[in-house]
């Protein structure tokens, strides 16, 4: 990605964790670098086509004086968030705050805090075997749809599929789904099992029947191994039933580990 630098920029607002800080106000030099594709803008000479640096500037500095927070960390936070949501070309951008006048008692220049946040790509699986199938499918593409900091990009139609691991249970409706997001990946598994507790799903068999499943298949082309999240999904490449309707949005989406598409997974499991 190409970056735009916005560098030591200077407001004047009132963030600190001291009472007077808040009353007095002190100043504050923010560098943003923007992360976009500068490709249409340098071969049309079109603004329009860019990140408008000196409107981003005046968001920066508009949010920095009408909001107030104890900590850098939580201003920078809200800051990229902010950005992110409200800037279409933006992908990424990795901000520093400073504090000149930190009220630590001591001889110092300066306090910063940097972050880099930006936008993600994950596909969930989603499978239902319980009740209205296809509505609680529904109900789950909306829920995510309308999270915070969360946009559906493509569904996949919905598969009835014979049920996986045991046998003895209904049929299961299944889909996958392409999601843009600013979530990390703990904290979208988190809203993925509210969803799940919103639709009233039991964990109570392993493999068992439920009202609403759902996992992340793939995050960027993050590798994640802990005992309660494995990212790319440990078993996705044996479950014809998440590999059909992932090809239907990503087909030629590459696995991290083992670099095969999901069609080269999908035909070699058939």
């Amino acid at each position: 990605m190409d970056k735009i630098t916005i560098k030591n920029l200077e407001v004047f607002a009132h963030h600190g964790v001291f009472p007077e800080e808040n009353a007095l106000g002190q100043k504050f030099i923010i560098t943003a670098h923007l992360y976009t594709d500068t490709r249409a803008a340098g071969k049309t000479d079109e603004l329009s086509s860019s990140i408008d640096y000196g409107e981003l500037s005046r968001q920066i500095e508009h949010f920095l004086t009408t909001h107030t927070f104890k900590l850098l960390e939580c201003a920078a936070e809200s800051l990229a968030e902010t950005l992110l949501l409200q800037t279409p070309r933006l992908k990424k951008v990795c901000l520093k705050l400073k504090k000149p006048w930190a009220p630590v008692g001591l001889p110092l220049e300066t306090v910063s805090v940097e972050i880099e946040r930006g936008w993600h790509t994950a596909y969930i699986a989603l499978g239902s075997n319980m009740g209205d199938k296809e509505n609680f499918l529904k109900q789950a593409v909306n829920a995510l749809h309308t999270t915070p900091s969360c946009e559906v990009i493509q569904v996949s139609s919905f598969l009835s599929t014979k049920p996986y691991g045991v046998t003895d249970q209904d049929d299961f409706l299944n889909g996958c789904l392409k999601l843009r997001t600013l979530l990390p990946p703990r904290e979208l598994l988190e809203v993925l099992h509210r969803i799940e507790h919103e639709a009233k799903r039991e964990r109570i068999i392993h493999w068992g029947p439920r009202t609403l499943d759902l996992d992340i298949i793939f995050y960027d082309n993050l590798i994640l191994e802990d005992d309660d999240l494995c990212i790319p999904h440990v078993d996705m490449h044996r479950r014809e039933f998440v590999l059909k309707p992932l090809h239907e949005i990503a087909p030629y989406k590459h696995h991290p580990c083992t670099h095969k598409t999901v069609r080269e997974m999908l035909e070699e499991l058939s």
